[in-house]
């Protein structure tokens, strides 16, 4: 059995602590059945009293019993959060972002997962294609739910096609295998101009829609390209009227599925009105932004908190002068520079300047900021006035490490423009506090 059931740590006090359980030990087995990985071990662990064979670093093995309240937490956790091999892409996506990334970046970058597991555990969108019958029984026996799902396109054929994987067309078996044992799904549509748009888009959310509800919702986001697309499928961005009939048939789906079932179902990414040039929609065509992940809603919800916390705020006539400065991307930028605005005709005394940032490193093509790097930053914005403090949302960096996709660290960052930078969390409640707080 590989490491991968070694236990990392165990939390002091819990029942796994006071069975006698430590860190370095490797689980073998629970109640005589061997864990193949993370759900096992959950399924198993959920009862009340059980006995867990355990491995000690010196290769003794013991049995010992374990007691908790029902739910409670064993207080484990492994080296290896799947407690197994984490499972890459068997496909050659036409459209893969992974594939236009330029050398030299951190390795972890270049993994290509698909790992179902992941779809519960974390919310990764997965295509099925290297999973085998045995491994869909298995996701309805344990009834793991919500499995987020890649779909591209229903069209046997073209999702071949565009996935590169000739055993890729199979794509409405697997849903409707999953369907029928009343696991919830969500899909997701990458859409690439002259291939899984028009007829076939139309298709295939009228296919997924007919699985409602277990298939509870889907989206539809533009393929993002970069500069590094040498030797890689040609496809072109969307143009205005192009993403006009994209979202006219998006709302024509939406209109169906409402009238129907009381949900929209079908959900545009916010990109898509960006480039038709039209009006976000209102809240409620969002459906409780079950999409929000995916990049649907997220202008809107921070619009509708920003300006409700605001609201709330009263106006501080003591407030010391004081300006700031927040970077984001061109899709954000012209919402985020308009709250701002509204932010300064109720507090005069804070001056915020807001950057849209070109993507230099990915190409101009790229537009969320999340994709933002380091060096990006530090090039457009030596020359600006900043004030005392920049802020930048949290999907720029990784929490933990605190540096962008190129590796540039915050502290160096902040160092190269002589200025304090604030990491601000996703909500307009969270900016306004910033922004008062400063």
């Amino acid at each position: 059995m590989s490491t991968s059931h070694q236990i990392a740590f165990v939390r002091p006090g819990s029942p796994a602590a006071l069975a006698g359980v430590e860190p370095m030990d490797i689980i073998k087995e629970i109640n005589g059945v061997e864990l193949i990985d993370i759900f096992d071990y959950y399924y198993y662990e959920d009862e009340p009293a059980f006995d867990m064979l355990i491995e000690k670093p010196d290769q003794t093995r013991h049995l010992v019993h374990i007691t908790k309240s029902e739910g409670e937490d064993l207080g484990i956790t492994f080296e290896n959060g799947l407690m197994d091999d984490y499972r890459s892409c068997h496909n050659k996506c036409m459209f893969c972002f992974i594939d236009q990334m330029p050398p030299g970046m951190r390795e972890t970058l270049y993994f290509k997962d698909d790992d179902t597991r992941l779809s519960f555990l974390q919310g990764n969108y997965v295509t099925l294609t290297n999973m085998k019958e045995e491994d869909l029984k298995r996701i309805i026996h344990y009834h793991l739910a919500p499995i987020n799902i890649s779909v591209q396109a229903t069209n046997p054929e073209l999702r071949c096609k565009m996935l590169h994987n000739r055993f890729a067309g199979d794509i409405l078996d697997k849903i409707k295998m999953l369907a029928d044992a009343d696991i919830e799904m969500n899909a997701q549509i990458v859409l690439c101009k002259g291939e899984n748009d028009g007829a076939e888009l139309d298709r295939s959310i009228g296919d997924l829609l007919s699985f409602y509800p277990q298939m509870q919702s889907m989206s539809v986001v533009p393929v993002g390209l970069t500069k590094f697309r040498e030797g890689l499928y040609p496809l072109e961005p969307f143009e205005r009227e192009e993403a006009r009939e994209v979202l006219a048939t998006i709302h024509k789906w939406q209109d169906i599925s409402f009238e129907k079932y009381g949900t929209h179902f079908v959900q545009a990414s916010d990109e898509w009105y960006l480039i038709a040039g039209y009006d976000l929609p209102t809240e409620e065509r969002y459906d409780g932004y079950t999409q929000l992940e995916n990049g649907v809603g997220m202008i809107r919800l921070l619009m509708d908190e920003f300006r409700e916390a605001l609201a709330k705020e009263k106006k501080h006539p003591f407030m010391r002068k004081k300006e700031c400065a927040i970077a984001t991307g061109r899709l954000a930028a012209p919402f985020i520079r308009m709250l701002c605005q509204e932010f300064m005709e109720k507090f005069p005394k804070v001056t915020v300047y807001v950057y849209e940032i070109r993507n230099d490193f990915f190409g101009e093509k790229i537009t969320v900021s999340g994709l933002i790097t380091g060096q990006d930053l530090m090039a457009q914005l030596k020359e600006q006035p900043l004030g005392s403090h920049l802020l930048l949302p949290q999907n720029m960096v990784r929490a933990e490490e605190q540096d962008f996709l190129d590796d540039v660290t915050v502290a160096q960052l902040s160092d190269a423009l002589q200025v304090k930078v604030d990491i601000v969390k996703s909500s307009g409640q969270d900016l306004v506090k910033q922004l008062i707080t400063l």
